[in-house]
């Protein structure tokens, strides 16, 4: 799956999706492929705020329990529901049904300290 150019990533595998000062937060293709099958996803409730590059949730896989780290600070406007039923949307489709978390950003300057689509694969490629 090509990495979406429509969005900004961080080094911890995250992405976000801007739109104005509302964005959606989401892990890239290649951390579900790192992680294996996601079982259960700890997320920021509505209301809460979360800070750039510090910890936001937990995923957990088969293989291993991992922290999430928001790309971006602000308000958590919406987590998704519905993976507390199906978690496995993080696998079968990281960049739309597998979002994580919708946010009402502080900055939107932020996103400048983001990666963009292609610096994203050149990194990835660089972890060998």
């Amino acid at each position: 799956m090509p990495t979406p150019d429509d969005r900004r990533y961080s080094k911890e595998h995250e992405w976000l999706k801007a739109d104005g000062d509302e964005g959606s937060i989401g892990i890239t293709e290649y951390a579900q492929e790192q992680l294996g099958d996601i079982v259960y996803v700890d997320l920021p409730e509505a209301g809460s705020s979360v800070a750039q590059f510090e910890k936001m949730g937990e995923i957990e896989s088969v293989k291993a329990v991992s922290e999430l780290f928001s790309p971006a600070g602000g308000e958590v406007t919406a987590s998704n529901a519905a993976l507390v039923e199906k978690p496995e949307l993080v696998n079968t489709d990281p960049y739309g049904e597998g979002w994580l978390i919708r946010i009402k950003t502080g900055d939107t300057a932020e996103a400048d300290k983001l990666m963009s689509a292609a610096d994203y694969d050149a990194f990835v490629q660089g972890l060998g």
